[in-house]
């Protein structure tokens, strides 16, 4: 029972060192995300162009049409 236990820390472990913590995108970042919009790339090109998640790219799209900005919100 014990040697489980340590096999379930492990894969634990492993699995929030993959994951990471969430980051927040540099401005300049979000600005590039909009301009490779702007320039008729997909979202999956951008999030392959730029190594940040599909989700995120997603996201930076949605908010600056309907905010005009990508400007973090308190």
């Amino acid at each position: 029972m014990k040697s489980s236990l340590i096999g379930m820390q492990t894969a634990t472990t492993n699995i929030c060192e993959r994951m990471g913590h969430s980051q927040e995108l540099s401005e300049f970042k979000r600005g590039t995300v909009i301009g490779c919009h702007l320039c008729n790339k997909s979202i999956h090109e951008i999030s392959l162009l730029l190594n940040i998640p599909r989700s995120t790219v997603s996201g930076i799209i949605t908010k600056w049409k309907q905010l005009g900005t990508t400007a973090t919100q308190p």
